[in-house]
């Protein structure tokens, strides 16, 4: 097929999105190498954020450009390449998160600086939705979902708490100074159990350089956020009878998850290539068949359009900051991790990707459990 030819296809899939190829509106791509027509037909969204990163095109708003393609539903359109069909397929005959694997998906992504991080993150390091109700800046946003869990819980002081995926130990930290918790936190990255345990030093605070599965002690409560999605739909069971077995029977189980609309066995083909190798973003189907004859669910919370000014904020401090960073990453970093943050809001503001918090208790919560918001 003839350039013009792919050109004038590719214009008139965007279209029905009321997106233009070299349009005067912000979320109109501007193609720069006449490449990119065949390489999006041929490998999908792989094609659609590779093409970015090597500069073959560019929008003023990634993330209105990618909501209104999700809204048009283009990406069920997409095609995928040999590649992509590859790695679906091994998704579906491996256990891509299994013990050795799950360290080294998780250090492909936390472990390539701590510095990026505490520049992008709110100050207490935060790398998960924030909860935006009465708040108007990332750091009062981050601290309400932080109460918001331990209120959730029921936490109370003296009681120890197991935070599977605990990162730089931002809930752990908060548990301990704000409501007397004892906090043991598991992490499969070494850059964050090290900054982690620097940040709660002097507080009744353990992080732990240790796969969730290892864990088999117990605890007055369990809350996991942002972590699941890395558990894979193969372990997902593995992962709720973890939780069950360290839980006491009277305790509380917060999970904290990214949420897809139906069922999935592989990610979006750029976020498992780039961003978060093997990484999975769970059904409700697949969660509850993961929890059957072990938790009942007490509360379930869908507050997905907070992940929205989130990682748009998320997006502002990386870009205002990028001159710090520069001397550690380049250019093609830059651009993917700009893709990344922007097309990620995008997807939330479109609705594609939701995020749950889900209270869970092994035998029901003593009376009537009132949700918390």
């Amino acid at each position: 097929m003839k350039s013009q030819s792919l050109q004038q296809t590719v214009a008139a899939i965007l279209a029905t999105a009321d997106i233009k190829i070299n349009g005067p509106d912000p979320w109109d791509l501007q193609v720069h190498d006449e490449r990119f027509y065949k390489r999006v037909l041929t490998e999908g969204t792989l094609g659609l954020g590779e093409s970015y990163m090597d500069g073959w095109w560019d929008c003023d708003s990634i993330d209105t450009f990618v909501c209104k393609a999700l809204r048009a539903d283009l990406y069920s359109k997409a095609r995928f390449g040999w590649k992509t069909i590859a790695k679906m397929l091994l998704a579906r005959v491996l256990n891509m998160q299994a013990k050795g694997r799950a360290a080294r998906n998780a250090q492909r992504h936390y472990d390539i600086g701590n510095h990026l991080y505490q520049l992008m993150l709110d100050k207490r390091m935060v790398y998960s939705c924030g909860y935006w109700k009465g708040a108007d800046n990332l750091d009062q946003a981050q601290e309400n979902k932080l109460d918001l869990i331990c209120r959730k819980i029921r936490l109370q002081p003296g009681q120890r708490v197991l935070d599977i995926g605990c990162g730089w130990g931002s809930f752990a930290k908060f548990a301990a100074e704000r409501y007397g918790a004892e906090v043991v936190g598991v992490t499969v990255s070494h850059e964050q159990a090290k900054l982690g345990r620097e940040m709660c030093k002097g507080l009744p605070v353990e992080i732990r350089l240790q796969d969730y599965r290892e864990v088999h002690e117990q605890f007055d409560h369990v809350v996991s956020v942002g972590m699941v999605e890395h558990v894979g739909y193969r372990n997902h069971r593995t992962f709720m009878k973890t939780v069950a077995r360290c839980l006491k029977d009277d305790g509380l189980f917060l999970l904290h998850t990214i949420g897809h609309p139906f069922s999935k066995t592989s990610a979006d083909p750029f976020t498992n290539t780039y961003i978060f190798p093997n990484c999975l973003i769970p059904s409700l189907r697949q969660l509850g068949a993961a929890m059957e004859h072990l938790f009942i669910v007490e509360d379930l919370h869908n507050f997905g359009a907070y992940y929205d000014p989130t990682l748009m904020v998320w997006f502002q401090n990386f870009d205002r900051n990028w001159d710090q960073l520069k001397g550690e990453y380049d250019e093609r970093f830059y651009r993917m991790w700009k893709y990344y943050l922007l097309s990620s809001a995008g997807s939330f503001r479109g609705r594609n990707n939701q995020l749950w918090q889900m209270v869970l208790s092994k035998k029901g919560a003593t009376g009537v459990y009132e949700s918390v918001r």
